[in-house]
């Protein structure tokens, strides 16, 4: 197979934690190819365990396990080694103004844009840099012709798993399992509470007084997380995962103008203006 890992320089190096959540603030470079995972053919002969209508960039995901997989998933049990899942990417067909078409309330497909595989394979992630290593799993991403993409920055995947530690690091681990919150319904809204919808924070900036709290409320199909970011752009405190219906609660003590992003998808931006007492 060869040696298809190289470490990069490490810029900011060092671990954030807060919430019970690291973040990796280093980067690494992880090549996207060739490396020990083949285009998995196929894929869509499997069970299809979720449908993530992407806000951020317009996409409808679709989410593809063996069904020897997901029966593991459902009874509580390790995903096994050699078990592959399969992310399949597809552009949302959009209207005139550009924004997407919906139908009952969903996207509609367009065509398929990238298909992104991640393999349980413990020799092949033995080679991923340990401070981004995501237990057994490797990712690769191929164009829709099933070629690797060799534009890919894999590393972006490993990071973005690396909050789901206690879940095998999959970020859709409820819905494999059949457990996710697919009916929950948010709590009303309070005077500091944030609505999260269609990948958006609502408000996008609040107001308290130091010393309050703000508390955010997911009612979005994708789980999300909130991050502080500081005035030089690093990444701070977190709060723990949500899945929909779920809360997440930060304090705030001193005055100043807090941004934050969520650090699932980092596209989504807000602010909390924090007056003095």
């Amino acid at each position: 197979m060869g040696k298809w890992v190289k470490r990069a320089a490490w810029a900011a190096a060092g671990v954030a934690a807060a919430g019970g959540v690291a973040t990796v603030v280093a980067q690494a470079t992880v090549p996207a190819g060739p490396n020990a995972l083949a285009f998995p053919a196929d894929y869509d002969k499997g069970v299809k365990y979720a449908t993530l209508d992407r806000w951020d960039n317009k996409q409808v995901r679709d989410f593809w396990a063996s069904a020897e997989v997901v029966a593991a998933a459902k009874a509580g049990k390790p995903i096994p080694e050699g078990a592959v899942l399969t992310l399949a990417a597809y552009a949302a067909k959009l209207d005139a103004d550009g924004k997407p078409v919906l139908e009952n309330g969903r996207f509609v497909k367009d065509k398929l844009v990238a298909v992104n595989p991640m393999k349980k394979d413990k020799a092949a992630a033995a080679m991923i840099p340990a401070e981004i290593r995501n237990g057994d799993w490797i990712y690769q991403t191929f164009t829709a012709d099933g070629k690797v993409n060799d534009k890919a920055n894999l590393a972006a995947c490993y990071q973005c798993h690396l909050p789901f530690a206690k879940d095998d690091y999959l970020t859709n681990m409820a819905k494999l399992a059949g457990s996710f919150p697919s009916d929950a319904k948010p709590a009303a809204a309070g005077p500091n509470d944030v609505t999260i919808a269609n990948w958006v924070f609502g408000p996008g900036a609040v107001k308290v007084t130091a010393g309050q709290a703000v508390t955010w409320v997911n009612n979005d199909d994708s789980p999300h997380q909130i991050t502080i970011v500081g005035a030089d752009g690093k990444q701070g405190q977190r709060s723990g995962v949500m899945l929909k219906g779920q809360k997440a609660t930060l304090q705030f003590d001193a005055a100043g103008n807090i941004a934050y992003i969520c650090g699932l998808h980092p596209s989504m931006k807000g602010t909390v203006e924090v007056a003095a007492k």
